[in-house]
């Protein structure tokens, strides 16, 4: 089988090499703000109140693409709770000792990470509906 990079030379631009991984962070601009969310909901036309239920489409598709790659690489998706002195590098590190360091997928992991939250809401003054920002004292109210 051809590599990549010769198969799609006509698509790419350069190559990124490292030792081991590449770590990418970064954050969605136009999602990451309450009035960023609530345009970016209007521009698709996605009701405002039912933002909940767009948001739990969209968690389910990620959680089922991170589950179907575990099973294509025999793995376990190992969720993690906050904790002192938990290293992601030193597990890692046993797993990579038990498996070797061929190329592929090592591990997954599913955390629950903070993260500003949204509630529907129309302000009856205005006749505006928009979304709110949770406080976090209401994220853990049933």
């Amino acid at each position: 089988m051809a590599s990549l990079l010769k198969r799609y030379h006509d698509r790419i631009r350069g190559v990124i090499s490292c030792y081991d991984r590449v770590i990418i962070q970064g954050t969605l601009p136009g999602f990451c703000y309450v009035q960023g969310m609530t345009s970016y909901l209007y521009a698709q036309k996605i009701r405002i109140f039912d933002y909940a239920q767009w948001a739990e489409a969209l968690k389910e598709q990620i959680r089922a693409n991170a589950e179907e790659l575990a099973e294509k690489n025999g793995l376990t998706i190992e969720f993690l709770r906050k904790a002192k002195d938990f290293r992601k590098e030193e597990l890692i590190k046993k797993v990579l000792k038990k498996r070797g360091e061929h190329p592929g997928l090592v591990h997954i992991f599913s955390a629950m990470e903070p993260c500003q939250s949204y509630k529907p809401w129309h302000d009856k003054v205005t006749g505006k509906t928009f979304l709110k920002p949770l406080s976090p004292e209401q994220l853990f109210m049933p």
